[in-house]
């Protein structure tokens, strides 16, 4: 018996000798874990130890407890918003922008201390060069004694981006007195001052430190220069003089001689100056600009080529190589769609047409911003061109033959052009030829524009033209209005405009109007201090703009109308976007509103469980359904916001331009958008609302409205029945059922 047994054993022996050392290793290595555990947690016997832990016990849990917590990975807590129903609702009015509600400072103000005799030749020349480039400008009038501390004078040049720049590498908490340093006659080395025909930079905290000492130095000094009379002040009051170089950085200036071309100036100082002093006139203070902005333009470009170059050398190191490079080198490569909906579109266009028009139609003329848009594209194209192959060839182009162009949002505009050239040789020989080329006008920086400022504080006033035949949804639209306006105490009023027809409401006759006017007065016996005005209008055929004459009349010229229909349900975000988006004098706003497709050709939500919902349409709230999706209608144009004043301007422009029957008939057939777009000044601004969101409903074309309206109107009611793929649906079940 052993013979077999002592051979078994040796045959697993050799099976296991491979593995033996992995065995070995495996539980050496959780032995001296073990061991290692046992030393850290262990309780050991040593009488320090004990002392440490009952001295320190809890504190010792308490950090074993926050180092384990901290092991964990963070969930924030959320906390919900609760209002208290027993206490009053204040609205937080929000200020224009964040930093103002933040408390933040621009970090540089710049004061010009002018005259009245050079206000409108040298301020005016300030203002064109500089103003644009501060965010504060302060001009100070008076006598050129005047002691006024100022930062520049009129007769100065001061090269903005520059300065700015160094005003970003100072520390605006220690006190600066930084500009060109002139000695005073007189006085001792270490007394300077900043002239200030080169200008000067103070620290706020300097001038805060100085503040209590100027009707001091008012009385005692006396100087007739107040660049002079300022830094007499701060060395006696403070002990500070002017100084040309702060924190390793210098302020360069340069003074011009009379009568010399800043075209020819190539001196070191000149290219690196931040002021020059003295310009004597307006015009060679744009021609200091002229020749400062055009070393900016070439230095930009200079950097640009070095970057490129980098770009360039760096990529031969990556995976992709020389194929990863996009044109042009530094910016976006082109915007990649991952389906056939996010496809970019290219627009057609000849020298004299486009064919992709606002209006949709299919060619109208090339003219205004987009033909000189094409033909600055032109001569870029021409001029790259010749640059590229000159000497030997020069390029003349003939025409245009063939252009496209598409915006692309990661990139800006790009042009694919087919030009017809004549090439010339060295010799004279010319010949005709057609070339391809591409063009992209990139995004440069985003700025905003100069608006006038509005608030979110303006009370707007709702108004809704209701007809009998719509009187039946009112109720509805009440709730809506309870819920989004008065609930959250929204400073907003409600008039209703109720329309009846020849034969409605009469003697003898019911008033269609009797639901609206119960549930009106339901709503301002729920909510006390509340007031539905609503006024009662016969017309046969009532249009929108005279519906809206009505209103006009009985309101002030400032107020803030907002035209809703009867599916408009208006909210919080609504009301502030009519408040920010209409302003007096300058803009109507008119929102595209999201509409519900027909529900009937739309397909049902699943059941719960069933599976994942589909997605909702942008800005559709969720509580309202809108499960087969639905789309903006650009169509539709009865909702608008617009100040009480600039409807009546327009109004009567329209009155004194259109007279007698004409008038009568324009009213008929126009709407208040068109009044607007036709006989005003105004911008139009018009942008999808995401937060109008309409159900499903037929719009009553009227038969009197223009051939355009009329035209809007059934497109939009074609449109709003469904989406391509549910209309195809319908009408292959109708097929099927029909063919049985």
């Amino acid at each position: 018996m052993a013979g077999p047994t002592t051979m078994r054993l040796s045959s697993v022996l050799a099976l296991l000798r491979p593995a033996l050392p992995l065995i070995l290793g495996l539980s050496l290595g959780c032995s001296l874990s073990l061991l290692r555990v046992s030393w850290i947690q262990g309780e050991g016997d040593d009488p320090c130890v004990e002392a440490l832990g009952e001295a320190r016990g809890s504190q010792s849990l308490d950090s074993r407890t926050q180092l384990d917590q901290s092991d964990e990975d963070f969930k924030p807590r959320i906390v919900p918003y609760y209002r208290d129903p027993n206490k009053p609702y204040k609205k937080v009015l929000r200020t224009r922008y964040i930093q103002t509600e933040l408390g933040s400072r621009e970090r540089l103000l710049v004061a010009v201390l002018t005259s009245r005799a050079t206000l409108s030749t040298l301020a005016v020349a300030v203002n064109r060069t500089v103003a644009h480039h501060f965010p504060r400008l302060l001009y100070f009038t008076g006598q050129r004694g005047a002691r006024t501390p100022a930062g520049m004078q009129d007769d100065t040049y001061v090269q903005a981006p520059r300065l700015a720049a160094l005003a970003g590498h100072l520390s605006i908490n220690q006190d600066l007195y930084l500009g060109r340093a002139e000695e005073f006659i007189g006085a001792s080395e270490q007394a300077r001052y900043c002239h200030g025909g080169f200008g000067y930079l103070l620290s706020r905290s300097l001038l805060l430190r100085l503040r209590p000492h100027l009707d001091g130095c008012r009385g005692d000094i006396l100087s007739a220069r107040p660049d002079e009379w300022l830094g007499r002040c701060l060395i006696d009051s403070l002990g500070i003089g002017c100084v040309s170089q702060h924190q390793g950085q210098q302020y360069r200036s340069f003074e011009l001689a009379k009568n010399r071309d800043p075209e020819t100036e190539r001196s070191l100082a000149f290219l690196s100056a931040f002021a020059v002093h003295p310009v004597s006139e307006g015009t060679l203070m744009y021609r200091l600009h002229k020749r400062f902005s055009a070393l900016e333009l070439e230095r930009a470009y200079s950097e640009i080529e070095q970057l490129q170059a980098q770009i360039r050398n760096l990529t031969a190191l990556t995976p992709e190589g020389e194929a990863g490079l996009s044109w042009p080198l530094g910016l976006p490569a082109p915007f990649t769609p991952h389906s056939r909906f996010e496809v970019l579109g290219w627009d057609y266009f000849t020298e004299q047409h486009t064919f992709s028009c606002a209006d949709g139609a299919p060619k109208c003329p090339l003219q205004g911003a987009s033909r000189a848009d094409v033909g600055d594209a032109v001569e870029t194209a021409l001029e790259q061109l010749n640059r590229r192959y000159q000497p030997r060839l020069r390029f003349q182009k003939q025409r245009l033959l063939n252009g496209y162009r598409r915006f692309d949002p990661a990139r800006g505009m790009e042009y694919t052009l087919d030009l017809l050239l004549e090439a010339v040789t060295q010799r004279g020989h010319r010949r005709a030829l057609a070339r391809r080329v591409s063009l992209l006008r990139p995004l440069s920086r985003v700025e905003i524009l100069p608006m006038p400022y509005v608030t979110e504080a303006t009370r707007v006033q709702l108004v809704l033209p209701l007809p009998a035949a719509e009187a039946a949804a009112a109720p509805a639209f009440l709730e809506a209005f309870a819920a989004g306006v008065l609930e959250p105490r929204e400073h907003a009023l409600l008039t209703l405009l109720l329309v009846y027809g020849p034969r409605e409401g009469g003697r003898g006759a019911p008033d269609p109007f009797v639901g609206v006017k119960a549930a009106a007065a339901e709503l301002e016996r729920r909510y006390p201090g509340t007031r539905l005005a609503w006024l009662a209008v016969r017309a046969e055929a009532p249009s929108q703009v005279r519906l809206m004459d009505v209103v006009s009349k009985k309101h002030p010229v400032d107020t803030l109308f907002f035209l809703a229909t009867v599916w408009t349900r208006p909210g919080p975000e609504v009301l502030n976007r009519c408040r920010m988006n209409a302003i007096s004098g300058w803009q109507a706003f008119f929102p595209v509103h999201f509409q519900e497709f027909n529900p009937a050709l739309a397909p049902q939500r699943p059941p719960s469980g069933a599976g994942p919902d589909p997605p909702s349409p942008p800005g559709a709230d969720p509580a309202r359904g809108a499960a087969g999706g639905g789309r903006f209608d650009r169509q539709a144009s009865a909702e608008g916001c617009f100040y009480n004043a600039d409807y009546l301007a327009a109004r009567a422009r329209l009155a004194a331009d259109l007279a007698g029957q004409e008038e009568e008939e324009a009213l008929e057939g126009l709407e208040v958008m068109d009044v607007f777009l036709r006989f005003s000044g105004l911008h139009l601004f018009r942008a999808v609302e995401p937060g109008l969101v309409q159900k499903f409903s037929l719009r009553d074309c009227s038969p009197r409205l223009s051939e355009e309206l009329y035209h809007r109107c059934r497109l939009s009611n074609l449109e709003g029945l469904g989406a391509r793929a549910q209309l195809a649906m319908a009408l292959f079940e109708q097929e099927q059922a029909n063919s049985t």
